[in-house]
């Protein structure tokens, strides 16, 4: 727990650096604003900060990956994906699938090699969920007090958390409008589409049987059981 506030104030404490070593032109016009702190600050030991970044984006995507794949895991164990998602490798315990699933939906997302549109498109996509995730969390809350819940917060937390992820999401639409926004909105919500049949009448195709038991022998994983303490 002490950690928390220790990011917290690292966080603050290079931003103020920032600020206090470049001036506001410098700052808005900058392409990399670390490097441009670097070259103003350590000199000719600038290369720190690029691998600096370097260590910080593998340590970000190593988590990001494992992370993800057991969302993906989860997600399948609740019905949500195909059946084969939530299985996991019979010697190494770990959700096999769920991994190769997300690196290839990785693969996918980076074949426009636009750096500038994955970063918007992702960030866009990424806050519209957040911003749901919380809002049901709310209704949640006030709806239904009597759950069990594992931890608590002031109800004031995911009230202001939610009006950021708001913001977010709709600043870039009012202030540079991309046909690229209405394209994701309309894939998630074509979604539809698959829950309705999938997930909420629990239709189960004949190919997708004979897919999961392909992917079962393939992979070598197995069904896992549920810990209902």
């Amino acid at each position: 727990m002490i950690a928390i506030p220790l990011v917290t104030c690292y966080f603050l404490l290079v931003n103020i650096s920032y600020f206090a070593a470049m001036t506001s032109v410098e700052f808005l016009t900058s392409g990399a604003i670390a490097i441009t702190w670097g070259n103003k600050v350590l000199g000719n030991w600038v290369w720190l900060m690029s691998l600096a970044v370097a260590l910080s984006c593998f340590g970000s995507v190593n988590g990001t990956f494992f992370c993800g794949s057991r969302v993906c895991y989860i997600a399948a164990r609740e019905g949500h994906m195909p059946d084969f998602l939530s299985m996991v490798h019979i010697r190494y315990f770990t959700p096999f699938p769920a991994l190769i699933f997300t690196s290839v939906v990785s693969i996918i997302m980076v074949i426009p090699a636009s750096f500038n549109k994955i970063v918007n498109i992702f960030s866009f996509t990424v806050w519209i969920f957040h911003g749901v995730s919380v809002a049901s969390l709310l209704y949640l809350k006030i709806k239904k007090p009597e759950l069990p819940r594992s931890y608590k917060v002031p109800i004031i937390i995911p009230i202001v958390f939610l009006m950021i992820s708001i913001y977010l999401v709709l600043t870039p639409i009012i202030h540079k409008p991309q046909l690229e926004f209405f394209y994701v909105i309309l894939f998630i919500f074509s979604g539809i589409i698959f829950y309705f049949p999938l997930v909420h009448y629990k239709y189960c195709p004949a190919c997708l049987r004979k897919l999961t038991i392909y992917m079962q022998l393939l992979m070598e994983v197995a069904a896992t059981e549920k810990d209902m303490n």
